[in-house]
């Protein structure tokens, strides 16, 4: 039985029951809440006074976010790495950070179990308790949504009630939200039937396309090796820099997703992300490398890319083959310096221009004139190309 737990603490439904269920579930256990600032924009503070009104004996709230930008989402977004086309791993890349100050307090405070408040067919338990072995395995992990009887959100909006403990949920606003600096998700209610087309009031972040400005925004993206250093040529920091491509994007309606995607479990589940900075970085990203990179690293790029998502999804963050991919990709990026111009319109978002002084586009190679360029090379090349084709051709009809 733990003596003391440390639990990664949000204030929300899930977690604002979990203090009181483990001090009535674990013999009193002493309970210290962590409550990570990753850009979410919440009242931090109210969350903190709400963990110890509730049973916490102490709340730590911890500001992650310049780690979250520079340890996390810059790797992952150098990394090409998005998750079946369309999710940008805003929910995924922020659990290993949050289980490594959350493994870092229980150290601090001789904390011998940790806990969470993932639900028992999500991806996020995975995420946290692969983090906690990686760094911690002698410490107990708790799950409570795996041991108690409570097997739906409204069981748990009941539950807090019957504790008076205040929650934002409702029957009626059921809706499971994750956000941080990065994105703003949703999940749960009418989402969880793929033919329900989420609802207008269910954005809280982007501006509905059709309400945008009718007058396209420009903006331009400055990288460095693969980072972003700037924002219409004005240098910021990372913090600074995201936050002003969330306003310009949200602004203009660019950054909504709906998708049905494969858990890592083995279920399928649908959720609705908000992502605008992120959109037009993933976006600057791949049209500067499209004038950066050679064709072979950039088409191989491409296979590890996917594996890169795949493993931030599952929670692989701190493995050896992460990092030795992190390695790849710091290679790979070594040239991808320049700045690229979006044109944003209503919900659309759409490249201007590119430049960079590593570019491997050549005006004289590429246009109709062709200086530079002795067409007639191309023969030799197309033969010996086609050789593969040809020969067995040639032996079928000397049969």
């Amino acid at each position: 039985m733990p003596k003391k737990v440390v639990l990664a603490y949000s204030g929300g439904l899930d977690t604002s029951i979990i203090i009181p269920w483990l001090k009535e579930n674990y013999g009193g256990c002493e309970v210290i809440a962590m409550i990570g600032d990753l850009g979410q924009r919440e009242d931090l503070e109210a969350a903190r006074k709400k963990a110890l009104s509730t049973g916490a004996s102490a709340a730590y709230v911890e500001d992650l976010r310049e780690e979250f930008i520079t340890g996390y989402i810059w790797p992952t977004l150098r990394a090409g790495a998005v998750y079946e086309h369309k999710y940008l791993l805003g929910t995924s890349f922020a659990r290993p950070l949050l289980a490594k100050r959350q493994v870092e307090i229980a150290r601090k405070t001789g904390a011998d179990a940790l806990a969470h408040g993932c639900t028992g067919k999500g991806n996020d338990q995975v995420r946290f308790e692969l983090a906690a072995k990686a760094l911690a395995p002698e410490l107990q992990i708790i799950a409570p949504w795996r041991e108690w009887k409570i097997n739906s959100r409204e069981d748990a909006i009941e539950y807090a009630r019957s504790r008076n403990i205040p929650v934002e949920q409702t029957t009626k606003n059921i809706y499971s939200r994750d956000r941080n600096v990065w994105h703003l998700s949703h999940e749960g209610g009418g989402l969880e039937d793929p033919v329900n087309a989420p609802e207008e009031s269910m954005w809280q972040w982007i501006v509905s396309p059709a309400n945008a400005p009718d007058k396209p925004t420009v903006v331009e993206i400055g990288f460095e090796s693969g980072t972003p250093v700037s924002v219409d040529g004005k240098k910021l920091s990372p913090l600074a820099l995201l936050d002003r491509l969330n306003e310009i994007a949200a602004a203009n309606g660019v950054g909504r997703m709906d998708i049905v995607e494969n858990r890592l479990v083995g279920i399928k589940s649908r959720g609705a992300y908000e992502t605008p900075g992120g959109t037009l970085l993933i976006t600057a990203h791949r049209e500067l490398e499209s004038l950066c990179l050679d064709r072979e690293t950039a088409h191989y790029q491409q296979l590890l890319s996917l594996r890169y998502a795949e493993m931030v999804y599952y929670g692989m963050w701190f493995t050896p083959l992460r990092e030795a991919l992190d390695a790849f990709f710091t290679k790979s990026q070594s040239r991808v310096t320049g700045t690229v111009s979006l044109s944003l319109f209503k919900g659309n978002v759409n490249a201007a221009s590119r430049c960079s002084p590593y570019s491997l586009y050549r005006t004289n190679l590429a246009s109709f004139s062709m200086t530079g360029y002795n067409p007639k090379d191309a023969e030799g090349f197309i033969n010996l190309f086609a050789l593969p084709i040809t020969v067995p051709l040639e032996k079928a009809a000397a049969r």
